[in-house]
């Protein structure tokens, strides 16, 4: 019982606070309140994000403050089709030292830092692309047979231009499943425009504070993993992965007919965590089957694909998402 009141103590502490760190990003980044919702959702699971947006639309700006606020050791690379491997995780130099004698040093690359903006991700080769992977999976990168653990925590906002595609490398299955969100930056509304010009175009720009540190954010992460997660928000997780398996017995016969491939187990591991984040954001004690629903896009674009036929027949992943996520809400709330 004093386990389960410290949980809702530290749930109401924790809400609070994030309560003012969504304040102060606004500041700066006006408007678009899901963009920002996914993001800390992203950092409060421990994960990374993809941000997919046209160029203008702020989404440099919200990393930059993102670091201010979360009091993280921030860093920014610009990928181009010329950037090596070692611009960005480190290397080893020659060195020698005063008694004539010569040995190795290793530099470490921007990599090493809490929260890694990679702009424009898809312009780097694959190579390069790779050379990432093991650090968002494994949070360390091994440089000449050694590893090297990267700070904790460690995160990666990485962006890219949905429209430009000419001289990019498309990201690789196997890297996309290791964002946990795929978040997509619209355009501004008419009236967040307005603020937008006025807030931007003076003298003065806004000023942001830390609310959080590294070790509070740690905390955080541990304190989203103790929320309970009800039974029927489970079962409405894994109807709803498992239902965007063309293999899947139960899977409906448009998935069937239009998917390429499915997501896997680390999508629904990702809802478990994203929705506990989006319970936390609001100020509830416990996810629902509404906040399953509401992440179904962001968490499950990225994992799966479309069969050329569909494609062809002018289907959409975001369509098929939203028609298969509201058979399987609706089959658990009948439930």
């Amino acid at each position: 019982m004093a386990d389960a009141e410290n949980l809702v103590a530290d749930i109401e502490t924790l809400g609070e606070k994030l309560s003012q760190a969504k304040d102060s990003i606004t500041k700066r980044f006006i408007g678009q309140q899901n963009v920002v919702d996914l993001v800390l959702s992203a950092l409060l699971c421990g994960g990374h994000g993809l941000l997919i947006g046209l160029p203008g639309l702020g989404k440099t700006r919200l990393v930059d403050t993102l670091s201010t606020v979360m009091g993280l050791d921030g860093a920014r690379v610009q990928f181009t089709p010329d950037l090596m491997p070692a611009d960005i995780l480190g290397s080893e130099v020659l060195e020698t030292g005063k008694d004539g004698q010569r040995s190795f040093r290793f530099v470490e690359g921007p990599v090493f830092c809490q929260l890694l903006m990679a702009d424009e991700i898809n312009r780097a080769s694959p190579r390069t692309q790779s050379a990432l992977l093991q650090a968002m999976q494994e949070k360390s990168v091994t440089i000449a047979g050694q590893p090297h653990p990267l700070p904790a925590p460690f995160h990666v906002l990485a962006t890219q231009n949905p429209i430009e595609q000419e001289g990019t490398y498309p990201l690789p299955e196997a890297q996309l499943d290791r964002f946990l969100v795929q978040i997509d930056v619209d355009y501004p509304s008419r009236e967040d425009e307005r603020e937008i010009l006025l807030a931007t175009t003076g003298t003065d720009d806004a000023d942001v504070h830390a609310v959080f540190n590294a070790g509070e954010l740690l905390a955080a992460q541990q304190v989203l993993r103790r929320m309970p997660v009800g039974e029927a928000v489970l079962e409405t997780i894994l109807d709803l992965v498992r239902s965007f398996r063309p293999e899947d017995i139960n899977a409906p016969d448009f998935v069937k007919e239009s998917v390429g491939w499915g997501p896997g187990p680390r999508a629904a591991q990702a809802l478990m965590l994203t929705v506990r984040a989006r319970a936390l954001l609001d100020g509830r004690l416990a996810p629902s089957a509404e906040d399953v629903a509401a992440l179904a896009r962001p968490v499950l674009s990225h994992r799966m694909a479309l069969t050329y036929a569909a494609r062809a027949r002018g289907e959409t992943l975001r369509g098929l998402i939203d028609k298969v996520t509201e058979n399987a809400t609706r089959v658990q709330t009948a439930a």
